[in-house]
This record gives C-alpha cells, sequence and structure tokens, in this order.
C-alpha cells in the first residue's frame, strides 16, 4: 500500500512570471484586470493587479484561480458542466469559492496540473486572452 504521493506544483517564480505576462496583456490592450495563481490544491501563490481594476476582481480572479487549479479544468468548462444540469447547479450556490465565469485556466506541465491562473476584470473572452497569452509565454498548456 502507497502511504503517500508527491504531486508537482508550481514554484513562486513561475507563478509571479504567469502575473506578470497576463499583466503585460492586459496592459497592452488596455484591459484592468487582476490576476491571481494558485497551486493545484487551491493556495495562492501570486497576485497582482493592474492599478484601475476595480476592487472586487481581486477575488473573483483568486477564486478563478482556485477552481481551475483544484477541478484542473478551466472555469469556462465547469460553468458549461454546471448549466447543463439543473441538480449541478443548485449544488453550486451551496460551494464557496467556485466560480463558472470564464478566465480560470488550469496550468499544466508534462501532463501534469501544477496550479491554476485566474484574470478578472475585463470582458471574459479578454481575461480567457490574457490567461491564455499567459500560458503560453511560459511555454506550459491549459485545461
Amino acid at each position: 500500500m502507497q502511504i503517500s504521493q508527491t504531486r508537482p506544483q508550481i514554484t513562486y517564480a513561475a507563478a509571479l512570471a504567469l502575473v506578470e505576462a497576463a499583466l503585460t496583456h492586459a496592459r497592452d490592450n488596455g484591459w484592468e484586470v487582476a490576476v491571481a495563481v494558485t497551486d493545484p490544491f487551491g493556495t495562492l501563490v501570486a497576485f497582482g493587479r493592474t492599478d484601475g481594476a476595480a476592487p472586487p476582481v481581486a477575488a473573483f480572479a483568486v477564486d478563478k484561480a482556485y477552481t481551475a487549479g483544484t477541478l484542473r479544468k478551466s472555469t469556462r468548462a465547469f460553468g458549461e458542466r454546471m448549466a447543463a444540469s439543473p441538480t449541478l447547479s443548485l449544488g453550486l450556490a451551496t460551494r464557496q469559492r467556485f466560480i463558472t465565469w470564464g478566465g480560470g485556466l488550469a496550468v499544466f506541465e508534462a501532463g501534469a496540473c501544477i496550479g491554476g491562473l485566474g484574470v478578472s476584470g475585463a470582458q471574459e473572452h479578454e481575461d480567457i486572452a490574457c490567461a491564455e497569452a499567459a500560458i503560453r509565454a511560459l511555454g506550459l498548456t491549459h485545461g
């Protein structure tokens, strides 16, 4: 019987690089966002925001990263799954931190989920574009 397991996790340096890459993409496009990166267990590793980001979007970004990292899928995919079933949607209302808006991506390295990246503050497709650009910039993949 195996007693413990090892699970890859994003480093602080890589998490910070993701935040910076997402913020750069947002600034280049004139978007005001907050960006968060969690490890695969949902613990915040790095955070940043543009100066004009609205205060509530910080928590949304953290929750998007939490949702994507712990579920190992995008928040958009999670939202589509929840919308497909009335009973699943009802259950979601009782769960804290899970969010179904696009902008959260699971971050993968060599097939392993190493964390979650959440971007919030712009339009949904713009949040997603920031997250995808950041992950590409580091040569990682997303789910």
